[in-house]
C-alpha cells in the first residue's frame, strides 16, 4: 500500500523499526514495523503513563467503551447493555439500560460518545443490525438518568464478530464510526456496503456535504474491524485496526483513503492503498480504543493485554506499559484531571477474569 499523501512529515513504507530501550512500566513491543511517521505538533511532546495505577471502579461485567460527561463518566457494558456512571465523588450508579440489545459474540452495547450539547450517543446491536441511537441526559454529575432512544442510522452489518463499535466526535463536529466488515471481507471493498468503513455524519446521521462522496456516509473503506479513533491537537485522525493472521494496524485516516482490506493486511506497498504507520502481530496486539494525549496515541490492547504508547513524532520509539498485569485492556481516555483511564474487559468470555474483574484505572502521564 502506498504511504497516505498528507500534510505531514512523513518517511517511507515498511522501515524496520529499531526497539527502543525499556525503562520503569515499559516493555517494548517486538515485530513491530512503520510506515509511514507523522509529525506532532512543536508543542506536543510525548507522554507515558507513569507509577502504579489506582482503582476507580471494580466489579464491571464486560465493560466496553467510556466517556466523561463533566467530570462524570459514563461507561457501557456490553452483555448487560447498561450504562454506568462513575461520578468524580466515587462510586458506581446505574444510569439506564439500553433496550432491545442483542448481546452475542462481540456484539451488544459498543461505543459511546457524547456531543457539545450533552447528549450520549451509543453503537450497538439491534434486531435490524448495528445501529446508532441518541438519548438525551437530565440531572447533573452524580444524578444522571436517560433519556428515550433516538435512532439516528439503524440497518448497520452485524455478526458474532467484527462489528467494530467505536464512535468518536472529531474537531469539526461530526461523528465518525468504526464498522466492522461483520464476517464478510467483501464488504470493505464493497462500496454499496457500510460495512468494513469509517462512517461520517452530522449528529443528526445525516450526511455532510464535504464527505468524498456527498451521497454517502462512506468517509474510508478497506477497513476489517476499526476499534479505536482519536485525533492529534493539529487534526490528524488516528484508528486501530484489527488484522487477521498476520497484522493489526495503526493507521493515519484520510478522507477517501481505502486501508486494502481483503486485498492486504498491513504494509503492502500496492497502488492506490495506504498502508499503516505502525503494525503488529496479532497475538502481541489486537489493538481496541485509542486515547491521542499530546504528542501520543496511547492503544489499549486485548490479547497484548498491555498499554502501547506510540509517540506521534517517531512512531518507531512505540513502547509497551503494563505488559501481562492487567489482563486485556479494551479501552483508553484521557479523562478530566489529564490523567489516562483505561477498561480491562476480562469478563468478555475470552478473558482470564481476575478477582475484582472488570475493573477501570487511572494512570498519570509525564513526558
Amino acid at each position: 500500500m502506498v504511504c497516505a499523501t498528507l500534510a505531514l512529515a512523513l518517511v517511507g513504507c515498511g522501515a524496520s523499526v529499531p526497539s527502543p530501550t525499556p525503562t520503569s512500566n515499559r516493555t517494548t513491543s517486538p515485530a513491530v514495523t512503520s510506515s509511514p511517521e507523522t509529525t506532532a505538533p512543536a508543542d506536543a511532546a510525548a507522554v507515558f503513563p507513569v507509577g502504579e495505577p489506582r482503582e476507580i471502579a471494580t466489579g464491571l461485567s464486560a465493560p466496553w467503551s467510556i466517556v466523561f460527561v463533566g467530570d462524570s463518566a459514563l461507561v457501557s457494558e456490553r452483555d448487560s447493555a447498561r450504562i454506568l456512571e462513575l461520578p468524580a465523588g466515587g462510586g458506581v450508579r446505574e444510569v439506564g439500560v439500553v433496550e432491545a440489545v442483542q448481546a452475542r459474540g462481540e456484539g451488544g452495547l459498543l461505543g459511546l460518545a457524547v456531543d457539545q450539547d450533552r447528549r450520549l450517543y451509543a453503537y450497538s446491536t439491534g434486531g435490524q443490525g448495528n445501529r446508532i441511537q441518541r438519548f438525551a441526559l437530565t440531572g447533573t454529575g452524580g444524578s444522571f438518568t436517560l433519556g428515550a432512544a433516538e435512532t439516528i442510522l439503524d440497518g448497520l452489518p452485524s455478526a458474532g464478530n467484527h462489528n467494530g463499535g467505536r464512535i468518536a466526535f472529531g474537531p469539526d463536529g461530526m461523528l465518525y464510526a468504526g464498522v466492522g466488515d461483520a464476517g464478510s471481507p467483501q464488504n470493505a471493498q464493497d462500496p454499496g456496503s457500510l460495512g468494513g468503513k469509517i462512517l461520517r455524519m452530522t449528529p443528526d446521521g445525516g450526511i455532510p456535504s464535504d464527505n468524498p462522496d456527498p451521497a454517502s456516509l462512506v468517509y474510508s473503506s478497506g477497513h476489517r474491524n476499526v476499534q479505536g479513533l482519536g485525533w492529534a491537537q493539529d487534526g490528524t485522525m488516528y484508528a486501530s485496526e484489527f488484522g487477521q493472521d498476520t497484522w493489526d494496524e495503526l493507521n493515519v485516516i484520510v478522507a477517501g483513503g481505502n486501508y486494502g482490506w481483503p486485498d492486504a493486511e498491513g504494509t503492502a506497498g500496492a497502488a492506490g492503498l495506504i498502508d499503516p504507520v505502525l503494525q503488529w502481530r496479532p497475538d502481541e496486539a489486537s489493538p481496541s480504543g485509542i486515547a491521542v494525549v499530546a504528542g501520543s496515541v496511547v492503544i489499549a490492547n486485548l490479547r497484548g493485554e498491555r498499554l502501547t504508547v506510540v509517540p506521534i513524532s517517531d512512531p518507531s520509539t512505540a513502547a509497551a506499559s503494563y505488559a501481562g498485569e492487567y489482563g486485556r485492556i479494551r479501552d483508553a481516555v484521557l479523562a478530566p484531571d489529564g490523567t489516562l483511564w483505561f477498561v480491562t474487559n476480562n469478563t468478555d468470555g475470552r478473558g482470564d477474569a481476575r478477582e475484582g474483574d472488570d475493573r477501570i484505572l487511572s494512570v498519570g502521564l509525564a513526558g
